[in-house]
């Protein structure tokens, strides 16, 4: 099997920050998926569940409503390792294009008073929700964003070197 470009990506060495993890050819254009990782895989404590699943709702609600955005919005979510979430638009922008979107979208965050279909009727684990770590943890990556603004390397991935066999095959040591 072919390795997937998001596991193509070094996580001994990505750092929290804004990067294009693939852009596809669709029907009508293009789609790209971006990767929103607020914490070090693999060297910093992931983000707590409850908190995680609350960012998701406020997130997904905040970006669906934006006048400006939610026409472009196709996708909010989180990653299963829970370092961050994947954000997918329609269109082909760069990482810094998106900057001003995610820091507003985390900065709104700290102005929620609930959490959006935080029901029984909207959610499949509607007791699972912890609004002050999802302010918490969203302060903490505005503030990073901001932080490091200038700083290129929040921006770009860092790629893994995969060894290619003599058949030109992959060779994975995994």
């Amino acid at each position: 099997m072919e390795m997937i470009q998001s596991f193509s990506v070094d996580h001994t060495k990505i750092i929290p920050g804004i990067f294009t993890s693939r852009a596809d050819k669709v029907d009508k254009g293009m789609v790209t998926t971006y990767d929103i990782r607020l914490k070090m895989p693999n060297r910093e404590p992931v983000i707590d569940v409850a908190a995680m699943h609350s960012l998701e709702h406020i997130i997904a609600t905040f970006l669906r409503n934006d006048t400006e955005w939610k026409d472009e919005i196709i996708y909010w979510g989180p990653m299963g390792c829970l370092t961050g979430f994947y954000l997918i638009l329609k269109g082909s922008r760069s990482s810094r294009e998106i900057y001003d979107l995610i820091l507003k979208t985390f900065k709104a965050v700290e102005n929620a008073t609930e959490v959006p279909g935080a029901t029984p009727v909207n959610c499949g684990h509607y007791l699972m929700h912890n609004l002050d770590m999802a302010k918490y943890y969203a302060k903490e990556f505005a503030d990073y964003l901001e932080k490091n603004a200038d700083n290129p390397k929040i921006l770009e991935y860092p790629k893994t070197e995969r060894l290619i066999t003599d058949e030109g095959k992959h060779f994975y040591d995994s």
